[in-house]
C-alpha cells in the first residue's frame, strides 16, 4: 500500500518535472483537498496507507496541475485579505500584490463613509475586501465582461456581502455616466504588452481570459483612457490607486507628468518591494 509520503514525494516529482513552481507545496495543497484534510495534517498522518479510491481522486488533481491549470481553479478558491473567492476562467485568479493595492486604498479611506469605485473589478476580490474592511463606505464597480460580474456577485453572496457593492458593466467608466462623484478609486487593468502574452506561463496564457490580461503595445493603453475619464467622476483631491507591472513604473510617471488633471503623488511597493502601486491625487 501506497502511504501519504509515498504520493507526496512522487507528486512532487512529477509537478517539478513538469515545471510547477513551488512543486513540493502545490502537492501539499493538491493533496490536503483530496483528502479533505489540512495541510498540515498530513505531517502527522504520513505513514497512512491510500485506498485506491483516493489514489485515484490524488492522481487525478496532481494530473491536472501538471497540464498546468491553476491550482486555485482546481482547489475553487483563494484566500484574499480574510476572504474566500471562487476561482475559474472567467476573471483573474486574485494575487497577493492586488491585496496590497487594496491596502493602500484603504489607508486613504480614513473617514467613517465615502464613495469608492473599483473599475475592471474581474473576481470582485478586491471591492469587496474594502467593503468588508470598510463598512461605512459606499462601495461600486465595474467590469467589461458580463461573466467577470456574474462571478463577482456570486462572490459577494459567498462572502456574506450581498447588497454591499453596486455592480456595472461596461468599458471602464462608461456605464457610470452620472453616477459620481467618488471619493476615491482603485483599478489592476490590463497591463500586459500585447506582445508578451504569448510567453507567459502556461497558469496565465492558457487560462486568465485574454480581455483581463492585454494593456496594448506597452501595457499602458487602458490606464492613459482611465487618467482621461476619472476626473469628471472623481472629487478634486480624491486618489487614483493603481496596480502597474514591475518594469512600468517610469512610463506611468511620464504619463502622469502629462496628464494636467493628475499629481503623481507617489509609487508604493508591493509585497517584493517594487514600486508598482502608483496613487494619484485629482487636482
Amino acid at each position: 500500500m501506497q502511504t501519504i509520503l509515498d504520493i507526496l514525494r512522487k507528486s512532487s516529482d512529477f509537478l517539478a518535472r513538469k515545471g510547477v513552481e513551488n512543486a513540493r507545496f502545490d502537492a501539499q495543497q493538491l493533496l490536503a483537498a483530496g483528502l479533505g484534510i489540512g495541510r498540515m495534517d498530513l505531517y502527522l498522518q504520513f505513514d497512512r496507507p491510500l485506498d485506491e479510491a483516493e489514489l485515484a481522486r490524488l492522481r487525478d488533481l496532481v494530473a491536472r496541475r501538471g497540464r498546468r491549470e491553476p491550482l486555485q481553479h482546481i482547489l475553487g478558491s483563494v484566500g484574499f485579505r480574510g476572504l474566500d473567492v471562487k476561482c475559474d476562467g472567467r476573471a483573474l485568479v486574485p494575487r497577493q500584490e492586488t491585496e496590497q493595492m487594496v491596502e493602500v486604498a484603504l489607508s486613504f479611506a480614513t473617514a467613517p463613509s465615502g464613495r469608492l469605485l473599483e473599475v475592471a473589478t474581474g473576481s470582485g476580490a478586491p471591492v469587496l475586501a474594502f467593503a468588508q474592511e470598510r463598512p461605512g463606505w459606499s462601495c461600486a464597480a465595474t467590469d467589461l465582461s458580463p461573466e467577470a460580474l456574474a462571478l463577482a456577485r456570486e462572490n459577494a453572496a459567498r462572502n456574506g456581502l450581498e447588497g454591499r457593492v453596486e455592480w456595472f458593466q461596461g468599458d471602464l467608466l462608461a456605464p457610470l455616466a452620472g453616477s459620481g462623484p467618488f471619493d476615491l478609486m482603485m483599478a489592476n487593468l490590463p497591463y500586459i504588452p500585447s506582445g508578451d502574452i504569448d510567453g507567459l506561463q502556461p497558469e496565465v496564457r492558457d487560462h486568465d481570459p485574454r480581455l483581463a490580461l492585454d494593456g496594448g503595445p506597452d501595457g499602458l493603453d487602458l490606464v492613459r483612457r482611465l487618467l482621461k475619464e476619472a476626473p469628471a467622476l472623481l472629487v478634486r483631491g480624491g486618489r487614483l490607486v493603481l496596480e502597474i507591472g514591475h518594469d512600468q513604473k517610469e512610463a506611468l510617471s511620464a504619463i502622469a507628468r502629462e496628464a494636467l488633471e493628475w499629481s503623481l503623488e507617489g509609487f508604493r511597493r508591493d509585497l517584493e518591494g517594487v514600486e508598482r502601486i502608483p496613487v494619484l491625487e485629482r487636482l
